[in-house]
């Protein structure tokens, strides 16, 4: 069994806009839901092979974890390779529709050690997690 899950949301901007604020981790903070802390190796929009170490509360846990981009098309997509909870790989996608941008995270991994017993437990609590960082984000750039 693994985590498979892609939560989606319709943000009534352009794909450009919603990207620049997105793919920028001086955002993380501002949408992304658990992390206390988001420290870029370098600063500005993630490319591939950036890195980021972010300080997050995960299923009452507190930990440091890294994630490094292996693929990137500005306006369109980051993919991250991601080492806690447990490893996955991480995608956000935008795509143009009549009403702004259709942003898309999709999270897959899976779960090993302490995790592994949880699994279904994993699967909920990481899809939860990706919708409520989307209704953030969707309330940042739209408000």
């Amino acid at each position: 069994m693994s985590v498979d899950v892609r939560p989606t949301v319709v943000v009534r901007r352009p794909r450009a806009e919603v990207a620049a604020y997105m793919f920028d981790p001086a955002n993380d903070l501002a949408w992304t839901g658990g992390i206390t802390a988001s420290r870029p190796e370098q600063p500005g929009l993630l490319a591939e092979g950036a890195t980021v170490v972010r300080t997050a509360k995960f299923l009452g846990r507190t930990f440091d974890y890294g994630y490094v981009v292996t693929a990137h098309e500005p306006d369109r997509l980051v993919e991250m390779k991601v080492d806690k909870p447990f490893p996955m790989i991480v995608r956000y996608e935008l795509a143009d529709v009549p009403e702004g941008t259709n942003v898309a995270i999709g999270a897959t991994g899976s779960p090993g050690g302490f995790f592994a017993v949880a699994e279904p437990l994993m699967r909920w609590q990481v899809r939860r997690s990706i919708a409520a960082d989307l209704r953030r984000l969707k309330e940042n750039l739209e408000g």
